[in-house]
């Protein structure tokens, strides 16, 4: 959630907006266009999290179709409002690195 280049100011305006630039090395983050991968590579983690835990408490438990709602939508959510803000972080991160704009 800092810039990537310096790692003193922040990269983001709020939750996924990029700054136009860092405040404290002046790197231009608003040129860098992360808004395709991070939300893909984070359905594919969080799939990858939350289809085998499925698959593994029906397999044991059996439990009726209300508690699979229950369980792995707020699940699914969750994992996926804490996971979206690092991983477009660290795709903002590679794409400086390699100077991909």
């Amino acid at each position: 959630r800092r810039c990537p280049r310096c790692g003193e100011a922040p990269a983001f305006d709020g939750y996924l907006k990029v700054r136009d630039h860092c405040d404290h090395c002046g790197e231009a983050l608003g040129s860098y266009r992360a808004d395709d991968a991070p939300p893909y590579f984070t359905i594919f983690l969080v799939g990858h999290i939350v289809v085998p835990l499925m698959l593994w408490v029906e397999k044991d438990w059996m439990p009726d179709l209300w508690v699979h709602v229950l369980l792995w939508i707020p699940l699914s959510l969750i994992l996926t409002f804490l996971f979206l803000p690092r991983i477009k972080g660290a795709v903002l991160g590679a794409m400086v690195h390699l100077g991909i704009h």
